[in-house]
């Protein structure tokens, strides 16, 4: 996604309320939760609530991509389905597993549906298989997912 003006605005401004930190040699991406409009912000105020504090992605399209590989303290701006920023959120935990050993605890974690790992399942199985689809690659139990885990750190 480009990064607008608007969300560079609020990078600096979470930059100047935190002047310790050398923003020069800080990562930060924008994006936004792909849900449609209203799944989109519903996913946002959920982090806000401080009841989502997961996300998953195919990780191969990062790789066909060629993007960036999220890491421990890497900052991501939030946009809203207006692409307006809403927050700033910093990767807290960050792992590649196989489809097949996704956790309850990390479903939970999402808060997505009922939050079981069953839920999570059925959701995200339909989701990754589309996004498989797109890419022209294959989703099986063994397809690698990116899981990260973060916290809502400026609003």
């Amino acid at each position: 996604m480009n990064i607008t003006l608007e969300a560079e605005e609020f990078w600096e401004a979470f930059c100047d309320h935190n002047a310790d930190l050398n923003k020069d040699e800080l990562y930060y991406d924008v994006w936004q939760f792909l849900d449609g409009k209203r799944g989109c912000d519903r996913l946002a105020s959920l982090c806000l609530a401080g009841i989502k504090t997961a996300t998953s992605s195919v990780y191969k399209t990062f790789e066909m991509d060629d993007m960036k590989i999220p890491e421990v303290g890497d900052y991501s701006i939030i946009l809203d389905s207006d692409e307006t920023p809403l927050f700033i959120l910093k990767d807290t935990n960050v792992e590649i597993k196989k489809f097949s050993e996704i956790t309850e605890e990390f479903a939970a974690k999402e808060a997505e549906g009922d939050q079981s790992l069953g839920g999570w399942k059925k959701v995200h199985r339909k989701e990754f298989e589309a996004k498989c689809e797109e890419y022209g690659i294959e989703f099986n139990e063994d397809t690698l997912i990116l899981c990260e885990e973060f916290e809502v750190i400026f609003q």
